[in-house]
C-alpha cells in the first residue's frame, strides 16, 4: 500500500539528519529528555500523516451527500489508517534513530514495515504456534479487520503497542548514543 512508501519517506531525516549535521549534539544537551524528543519527532510525522488522511475525508463527504453510505466502516477504516500509519512512522523513528544516512533509514523503516505487513504469509509456510504467531505479527491481518468495519480491542491493542514499543526502542538507542565514546 501507499503508507508502505510514505511512511518512511517521512522519518527517514527525522533522527538521521541531525546525526549527520551534527545537530543531535544540540538536542542531546538541551533540557528535554531523550523520550520527549522521540515523542516529539514521532508526533510530528503523526500529524502530517493525519493531515494526509484529512485531506481525503472530502471522499465520505460526497458519499454522504449523494448517497447513503455506512459511516461505520468508514470511521473505522480511517481509524485503522491513522493506526497502521503511526506503526509505520513508529518502526520509521527506530529505522532514523539507528543511523546517520537517511536512504538507509527510508530502506530500514520500509523493510520493518514490508515484513509486518506481509508477515501473514509466513503463516502458510510455518505451522502450529509459530504460524498463528506470524498471524497475529500481521499488520494487514490487524488493519483488514478495521476497514470492515470491525473495532476488535485486540487490534487496536496490537497497534498501540506496536506504536509505544517502537518509541520505546528508538529512545533506548538514542539514550545509548549518550554512551558511546
Amino acid at each position: 500500500t501507499l503508507l508502505l512508501l510514505v511512511g518512511p519517506a517521512l522519518t527517514m531525516r527525522l533522527v538521521a539528519e541531525e546525526r549527520r549535521t551534527g545537530t543531535i549534539e544540540f538536542l542531546l544537551t538541551s533540557p528535554v529528555r531523550d523520550g520527549e524528543v522521540i515523542a516529539g519527532k514521532f508526533l510530528a510525522a503523526l500529524g502530517l500523516w493525519a493531515l494526509m488522511l484529512a485531506l481525503t475525508l472530502v471522499y465520505p463527504a460526497l458519499l454522504e451527500a449523494f448517497g447513503n453510505p455506512d459511516l461505520g466502516p468508514i470511521a473505522t477504516g480511517y481509524l485503522g489508517l491513522l493506526l497502521a500509519g503511526g506503526a509505520v512512522l513508529a518502526l520509521g523513528v527506530i529505522a532514523s534513530t539507528v543511523t546517520s544516512n537517511q536512504v538507509i533509514a527510508a530502506l530500514v523503516a520500509f523493510g520493518l514495515s514490508l515484513f509486518l505487513w506481509l508477515a501473514d504469509a509466513l503463516q502458510g509456510i510455518a505451522t502450529g504456534a509459530l504460524g498463528s504467531f506470524f498471524s497475529y505479527l500481521s499488520m494487514s491481518t490487524h488493519f483488514y479487520d478495521l476497514a470492515k468495519g470491525v473495532i476488535d480491542t485486540r487490534d487496536v491493542v496490537f497497534y498501540l503497542s506496536l506504536i509505544f514499543g517502537s518509541l520505546f526502542v528508538a529512545t533506548r538507542l538514542l539514550e545509548a548514543r549518550r554512551w558511546k565514546l
